[in-house]
């Protein structure tokens, strides 16, 4: 060792070996450490970090004596900060996966771009001119590893990104942030104008025969130590980390197959060359092997887009015979092959390779098409669910409700089918005892739901059902099929494969429950409510079912036979319950479609509220029910003025009635008349109050307690809002909106009024607002909306309500949605003016700002034209932002104001944007926007405006 080689060590060795964390670049630098960090077990800083701070120091810009800003300088120190990046890359490997998760796109395109640089690619040269056949090994690498990266980036550009949280606002920061975002954004342009070409370049990689050679940090050195030896060492066929032909093909395969099926979206013909790359892509990786160091392919990932290219290019040839059944069942439903796609499940009961999150989404998809009117799909979907209980019995799980309604009524076909399906779908010689078990299970278990002897004949001698159960077996079930009751439904009997497990009391009871609906045979009815009054004493057995209205009115007849002659009491009782159930039966009937109820219903309900027998229990349910049908059917003249005094004394829910129908009637007339309105707001405030009370604490302090359900009213707030949701008059149900409405917005705190229709007829203001529970009335009023829409969607006032709840609470998306529903629910979708009393001043202004929140600036320039008098000062700050996240100048054929129109190429001309100016330009061009055309075209070209960009924005948030 010389003597200046001993000084250099002797003075490494004394200096710290951890540097200070403001210069470890240099220090790498300047003592060439640099794979000694690189080795270290969890170096610190990171590789990633290492190449991020090393071209951020190499590309910082200088000052001159000027203060001028100028590039950076091409000195030593920054070419070997760029030569240290490459360094860090090459110890990477060059694997794109790590450098794309961890560096941004500004970055790793100033990495490669050195790369192309150092490997001797010609500035300016078109990669896709150059011949890769006669390059070097190194170069041309490093025009493939490039043109990968360039198409892997266009690719990830079109998947939706989450955006991160954003933390307490720096300037800074912002402002780096926005510049980044911009030169990504440029450098995406960029690529994708050279897509083509990228793609051109990575085919002619395909031709190639040859191994190929990237960059180590060996010849990384070499060249930096001795540039003119380029062409002796580092790109010689031996030189750098060899990279074998089919390796490089596998990875350009799979990028290649990326961007095709990218394009696909846009070009459905292009599917077949991504269908051609991945498959090709599998076949590379057979013969490579997973263990390959420099091939990298997501597995999981190459599987899915297989299986998406077989579902989007269905292929006739040889590969159509390696499907997946996954691919095959897509296929059979998109040709309306569903028989093959049912051969295809029961294949699969014997394999299970299909999952049955799958299964059941086929099933899901054949239910809907036939609820749409598809009656052929009706087999389809028994014999599809019928494959997959046979699949759910055998792994052990129970049996679904689908398949239980849809064998409610068996046939001779239903049941041949279900024996075909058990026999293909299990191996008697190779299957295990607990297969055969819930098959032997579920064959006994379906014999026991089936009432005709001849269909439990049909599977007890069946051939599968005789080598499954023992002969003791077979006998006992027939002997007790036969000695069964022929009065008693059979198929509600519990079905389950865990037979033999004791099920718990829950289950037990709902069981029973289960039998309680089906059954109309009155004695097993009686042993039935016996045995569960036995099990709880907590549950209503009456409530279990409801809409049997036949069933039930078999048995109420039946009760009322028997009760007539010794107890005129219960006969009572009997008729107010057959008086609801033809309620029901009526409500749920032909009083769907607006018919009127029959003289004589009507009559028994007033003869019911106006009943006066004290021994006679009655239900308060009953009560609610016929004043909310009273008031469905508009009976208001009853209600106001008919209804005996004692009635309103005696029963809320009459009391109720009689306000809500005297305030509908009342409501034409002048507001000093409406008395009644000023009552019933006074009825609800009080239900909507807190009872509160007094309590001394420990350290001597008053506190106050409230009390959440008043007992102050006439009625619980719960109760009246289920009283209110047996509504369906909209009159009735706009004025209860109205009236929550304004106690909603009497709040001190309110920001956001909600507005309402009728809204004007209720007081101002509370004594007490501290009484009142707000919290209780803004849940009610949001309950009531949603029940509202779920009788007429396509009232435009409760639309304004929900929409003004949105935008009350920040949903701004939200109430755009409704906002536009409610005036295309009034406009026949905008194909007319949508009335000014829908779109008020109000109504457009909270538009305004919704889009302004959202970042849609140039549809808040659109709708300020709405106004009645424009608003130019929020039209023109809106045009002045800059990071508008809406379509910008597509929009601007929507605007109908020249003076926006004007100031828009006012604002393009300053900023330099050519492009945007033009289109502008054109717009203010078109002659029926002349300042000098009568007022009836001018309102015309607006109208026609205001029609397409409302449409335009219906599609964008419906």
């Amino acid at each position: 060792m010389s003597a200046e080689a001993a000084d250099r060590e002797a003075a490494t060795s004394s200096r710290p070996c951890t540097p200070p964390q403001t210069c470890w670049f240099e220090f790498l630098l300047e003592e060439s450490l640099l794979e000694k960090h690189l080795r270290k077990p969890c170096p610190d800083p990171a590789p990633v970090q290492l190449i991020v701070q090393f071209l951020e120091q190499a590309s910082k810009p200088s000052v001159n004596e000027q203060n001028q800003v100028q590039p950076p300088p091409d000195n030593k120190r920054n070419r070997i900060l760029k030569l240290l990046a490459l360094k860090v890359a090459a110890h990477l490997k060059w694997d794109l996966d790590i450098l794309e998760k961890s560096l941004s796109v500004p970055v790793l395109n100033m990495l490669l771009n050195e790369l192309l640089c150092i490997s001797k690619v010609p500035p300016g040269t078109k990669h896709v001119d150059m011949d890769l056949a006669t390059l070097p090994p190194t170069t041309a690498m490093a025009i493939l590893l490039y043109n990968r990266w360039a198409i892997r980036t266009i690719v990830q550009s079109s998947f939706p990104v989450k955006q991160a949280k954003p933390g307490p606002p720096q300037l800074s920061v912002m402002n780096q942030m926005q510049q980044e975002k911009e030169l990504t954004e440029n450098i995406l342009k960029v690529l994708k104008e050279q897509a083509s070409d990228s793609i051109l370049v990575l085919e002619a990689a395909l031709k190639l025969n040859k191994d190929l050679y990237v960059h180590t940090m060996r010849t990384l050195d070499l060249l930096a130590v001795e540039p003119g030896m380029v062409n002796g060492e580092t790109e010689s066929s031996t030189a750098g980390l060899k990279i074998k032909t089919e390796e490089m093909q596998c990875q350009v395969c799979f990028d290649l197959g990326a961007a095709y099926f990218q394009q696909g979206s846009t070009n459905s013909a292009v599917y077949e060359n991504a269908r051609e790359k991945f498959f090709r892509t599998k076949e590379l990786i057979a013969e490579i092997g997973s263990l390959s160091l420099h091939c990298t392919i997501d597995e999981k990932r190459l599987a899915g887009y297989c299986q998406a290219c077989d579902v989007l290019v269905p292929s006739s040839d040889s590969t159509s015979q390696q499907l997946t059944p996954y691919s095959q069942v897509h296929i059979c439903l998109r040709s309306g092959n569903y028989q093959e796609a049912i051969n295809i499940f029961i294949e699969d009961n014997l394999t299970f390779s299909l999952p049955v999150q799958f299964r059941q989404s086929v099933l899901r998809e054949l239910f809907q098409k036939a609820q749409q009117g598809n009656e052929a799909l009706d087999e389809i979907c028994f014999k599809v669910c019928a494959c997959n209980t046979v699949r759910d019995i055998l792994e052990g799980r129970t049996i679904s409700v689908q398949f239980n309604q849809l064998f409610l009524r068996p046939n001779k076909e239903k049941i041949d089918f279900l024996l075909e399906v058990c026999s293909r779908s299990i191996n008697l010689e190779k299957a295990s005892d607990s297969l055969k078990g819930n098959m032997a299970a579920f064959l006994k278990n379906v014999c026991l739901g089936l009432e005709d002897l001849q269909y439990v004949f049909m599977i007890s001698s069946h051939e599968l059902f005789i080598t499954l159960l023992k002969d003791e077996e077979r006998k006992l079930l027939v002997d007790q099929m036969r000695k069964r009751s022929p009065r008693v439904n059979l198929c509600i009997k519990p079905v389950t494969s865990f037979y033999d497990i004791p099920a718990s009391a829950s289950v037990n009871i709902g069981q029973l429950e289960h039998q309680l609906i089906l059954s109309v045979d009155p004695w097993r009815i009686r042993q039935i409510l016996i045995e569960l009054h036995g099990m709880t004493s907590e549950r209503q057995f009456w409530t279990v079912s409801n809409k049997d209205f036949s069933h039930a009115k078999q048995l109420f007849a039946a009760c009322l036979e028997l009760v007539t002659e010794f107890s005129p009491k219960l006969r009572q009782v009997m008729l107010n319950e057959m008086l609801l159930l033809d309620i029901h039966t009526h409500e749920a009937g032909t009083g769907q479609s607006g018919e009127r109820p029959p003289s004589d219903l009507i009559s028994r309900v007033r003869g019911y509220l106006e009943m006066r027998l004290p021994d006679i229990p009655l239900r308060q349910v009953i009560a609610e029910e016929c004043v909310a049908f009273m008031l469905n059917w508009k009976e208001n003249e009853y209600l106001t003025l008919q209804v005996p005094a004692f009635l309103l004394q005696s029963n809320p829910y009459v009391k109720l009635g009689q306000l809500l129908a005297a305030t509908c009637k009342e409501l034409p007339g002048p507001k000093e008349s409406r008395r009644t309105a000023k009552d019933l707001w006074e009825v609800v405030v009080q239900i909507c109050s807190v009872s509160s009370q007094h309590k001394r604490g420990n350290d001597g302090r008053v506190s106050l307690i409230k009390q959440r359900e008043s007992t102050l009213g006439i009625m619980y707030r719960s109760e009246l809002l289920s009283f209110i949701k047996k509504l369906r008059e909209p009159l009735v149900l706009t004025i209860i909106l109205s009236l929550f409405v304004k106690l909603h917005n009497v709040r001190e705190d309110i920001v956001n009024d909600i507005t309402a229709e009728h809204i004007s007829i209720w007081p101002s203001s509370i004594p007490n607002l501290q009484s009142v529970d707000f919290e209780a009335v803004a849940i009610t009023v949001k309950e009531l909306v949603r029940y509202a829409l779920s009788i007429n969607p396509n009232n435009h006032s409760w639309l304004i309500i929900q929409a003004d709840i949105y935008f009350a609470t920040n949903q701004y998306s939200a109430a755009l949605h409704y906002y536009l529903q409610a005036g295309a629910v009034c406009s026949d979708f905008f194909n007319k003016a949508v009335p000014p009393d829908v779109y008020t001043d109000q109504v457009i202004k909270r538009m305004i700002k919704c889009c302004s929140l959202l970042n849609c600036h140039t549809q808040v320039a659109i709708l300020c034209q709405f106004l009645r008098e424009i608003d130019y000062k929020t039209a023109f700050k809106s045009l002045q932002e800059q990071n508008s996240h809406d379509a910008m100048d597509s929009y601007y054929d929507y605007i109908w104001d020249v003076t926006i129109l004007e100031y828009l190429t006012y604002l393009h001309h300053k900023r330099g944007e050519t492009d945007k100016r033009q289109i502008a330009i054109k717009a203010i061009g078109q002659t029926e926007l002349n300042a000098s055309n009568p007022e009836e075209v001018l309102q015309l070209a607006a109208q026609r405006r205001k029609k397409k960009f409302l449409q335009a924005m219906a599609k964008l948030y419906f």
